[in-house]
Order: structure tokens, then C-alpha cells, then sequence
């Protein structure tokens, strides 16, 4: 093959033609990505101008980086950092190893039956809305009509109220989340389990092997590098911590700690109608999002030879 060939094989103009309905089937989903996703980016200027009613998103004054400088002189900024850090990391040491623990156990039931039917039982907290989820937490955790409320008083400790005590902020609203979404996260690592080789099964057995072994020499070494994608995204997402529940489990007396960058800014934008504001600390957020998922992904690179790109 010469030179001009190999060339032309390279080329996307070649990869458009030969695979161009594929490339068709998927056009729909970039159009609505370019549509919904880039072309809304423009609003990022917003973040360095001083916003005037009068003329949009489109003009007012510019002012480079005052508002990002005002965002991290403020007197709540290292307060929001750390409540953001503090609930992200802890989800993720927490959150993390429980759905490839639940992955697991499933995968070691054989019969197709139970298997199914615990599937089934651990999938379904997911559905739960977050409004309904912190409604549940407020009517079970109440010290006075709730059923945890009124066991922690039958222990002797008293009418504890954990969704007001700042102390007990991150461990309810940690705990409740792995409850909720533990099961529908096991499915992509179940997934990985299932593309497990039986030959390997077979072969553990006949020397020997127990079901521990199994674990660890042939499922976990499977799971790794599934592992290894998920968490590099997880790190991606460390200051983005879910606003909707932050938000409705936020009260007057644990607000010291609940407060975090994404209920502020729309405390800042939408109640405060201070948008300039508001888009730096929004645009602030991203980039030490992306900062955090490129360094993750340098490591994972480095250290296990996987990586996103």
C-alpha cells in the first residue's frame, strides 16, 4: 500500500464514508449535545462582565476577574470549600466500595431465582425521588414520632434530633445515599462479572480453589478496571456535590455544615439575583472539577496503565 493510501485511510473524510450510517444514527444525539451543551457555554463571559438588565448576557461592562476574586476573598469561602470536600470525599470512600462489595455477594448466588428477586429489592431505592427520600429521613429520624428517633431514646441517649445536630449532617446524608443508590451502581460491575471467562471458574476449582480465591484472584482482578474509570469520574465530581438534597436537608441549625458551593451559588444567583456572581463561582467549580479528573486521571495512568484518554 503506498503512501497516498495509507494517507487516505487516516483521513475522517475516509472514516465518514465508509462508516456514514453510523455516523447518521448518531448525529441526532450530537445535534441535541451541541444544541444543549456547547451552544449555553457562551453564557461562561457573563462570569467576567457586570451584568446589565438592560443588555443580557450579551453586554455590560467588562471586569476580568472580580467577581472570582471576590468569590475567593469572601468570608464563606473556605467554609464552603471544606463542607463540599468534607461530603464529596466522604461519599466517596464511603459510597465507593459498597456497590462492588454488593456486586460481589450477588454474583455468588446461583440460584436465578433469589438472585433475582435481591436484585430487584436493592435496584428499587433508586427510584425514590430525593424530595421523598428527605421526607422519609425527616419523618424516621424525628426524636419525638420517628422510629430511629425513638430507639436512640430508648437507648438512654436522648432526643437526639440528627437532622438538625451539624455533627450528624454528613454521616445521614452519606449513609442514606449509599442506601439509596449502592444497589443500582453494583449493575455496571455485575456487568463486568458477567463477561468473567467460566473456564476460569473451572479451573480454580479443580486446583483447589476456594471461593475466596475466586474473589480474589479472578472477579476483583475483572473489576479493576471498571474500578479505575468509575472512581477517575468520581474525583471529577468532588466539588459537585447534589444540590437537591443538600438543599432540603439544610436547616437553621446545621447550616454551618451544609452549606456548599452549589446551594450557594443559587442562593447567590436566583434569590440574591446577583448572576455575574454567581456564574464565576459556577465556572470556578468546573475548573477545579476538571483539574481534579485530569490529575486523577495522570495517576490512574501512571500507576495502573488505565486511563480515560
Amino acid at each position: 500500500m503506498s503512501f497516498e493510501e495509507r494517507k487516505r485511510k487516516r483521513s475522517i473524510l475516509y472514516y465518514l464514508r465508509r462508516d456514514y450510517q453510523l455516523w447518521l444514527l448518531l448525529l441526532p444525539a450530537v445535534i441535541e449535545v451541541f444544541i444543549f451543551h456547547y451552544i449555553p457555554m457562551y453564557g461562561i463571559q457573563l462570569a467576567f462582565r457586570e451584568f446589565d438588565y438592560s443588555k443580557g448576557i450579551f453586554g455590560g461592562e467588562w471586569v476580568g476577574l472580580k467577581y472570582f476574586k471576590q468569590f475567593i476573598e469572601s468570608y464563606s469561602f473556605w467554609d464552603l470549600m471544606r463542607n463540599t470536600f468534607v461530603i464529596s470525599v466522604t461519599s466517596i470512600i464511603v459510597g465507593f466500595p459498597v456497590p462492588i462489595i454488593l456486586a460481589l455477594l450477588i454474583n455468588q448466588i446461583r440460584n436465578q431465582l433469589i438472585k433475582r428477586g435481591l436484585q430487584t429489592t436493592v435496584y428499587l431505592p433508586h427510584f425514590i425521588s430525593t424530595p421523598v427520600m428527605v421526607g422519609l429521613l425527616i419523618v424516621l429520624l424525628s426524636p419525638n414520632s420517628g422510629i430511629i428517633g425513638k430507639m436512640i431514646k430508648l437507648l438512654g441517649l436522648g432526643e437526639i434530633n440528627l437532622m438538625g445536630d451539624p455533627a450528624a449532617f454528613v454521616p445521614v446524608y452519606v449513609l442514606s445515599d449509599v442506601w439509596q443508590h449502592a444497589g443500582w451502581n453494583s449493575i455496571i460491575y455485575l456487568a463486568a462479572l458477567s463477561s468473567v471467562d467460566v473456564e476460569l471458574y473451572d479451573a480454580c476449582k479443580v486446583d483447589g480453589g476456594t471461593k475466596w480465591h475466586m474473589v480474589r484472584y479472578i472477579e476483583i482482578p475483572a473489576l479493576v478496571p471498571t474500578m479505575v474509570v468509575l472512581l477517575i469520574l468520581s474525583m471529577g465530581g468532588v466539588l459537585s456535590v447534589g444540590f437537591e438534597k443538600v438543599f432540603l436537608m439544610q436547616n437553621g441549625l446545621n447550616i454551618s455544615v451544609s452549606e456548599v458551593i452549589s446551594t450557594y451559588t443559587y442562593k447567590m444567583g436566583l434569590l440574591s439575583a446577583q448572576f455575574s456572581y454567581a456564574t464565576a463561582i459556577g465556572l470556578f467549580n468546573t475548573v477545579i472539577n476538571f483539574t481534579l479528573l485530569t490529575i486523577a486521571n495522570q495517576i490512574a495512568r501512571r500507576t495502573t496503565g488505565m486511563s480515560l484518554w
